[in-house]
């Protein structure tokens, strides 16, 4: 009877008998560590707790913007002399409107000493876009109360 040369091992079978050392282990959980890491911040949003203070403080910063340019808007149609403003402003090149807004008063608001960056852009934009101003009503609005 000829003798059967014995099979290598199947590879599930190799593998319910591979024992990691101690070591292989420790690298191992390093390893994956470091890659879940490395995938959480570069492409799963992840963020340190510095950068989501930086993050908050900028949308504090533009919500202000945003808030302070509203008001100018409707401070700079409200006006007496509104439309002819417009006609001014729209006339005034990119680069200084900024100074106009700022000049006119639009951007000031009470018990604010400072002008908020980025608002007098944002309020220049929204009017610059306006194509007709809206209509001023004479009466007072009242309410039956």
């Amino acid at each position: 009877m000829p003798e059967t040369e014995p099979l290598s091992p199947s590879w599930s079978q190799r593998w319910s008998n591979y024992r990691p050392s101690k070591t292989m282990w420790f690298w191992s959980l390093a390893g994956i560590s470091a890659l879940t890491m490395v995938v959480g911040f570069a492409f799963g949003g992840w963020t340190t707790g510095g950068t989501a203070a930086l993050m908050a403080e900028k949308a504090a910063r533009d919500a202000r913007s945003e808030l302070v340019a509203t008001v100018c808007v409707g401070k700079f149609v409200s006006a007496d002399n509104a439309a002819e403003q417009l006609a001014a402003l729209k006339k005034t090149s990119s680069w200084e409107r900024n100074r106009f807004i700022e000049n006119g008063g639009w951007l000031k608001l009470t018990g604010m000493d400072k002008v908020v960056p980025g608002a007098a852009e944002l309020c220049a934009k929204e009017l610059v876009a306006i194509e007709n101003l809206p209509e001023q009503s004479a009466e007072a609005v009242t309410t039956d109360g």
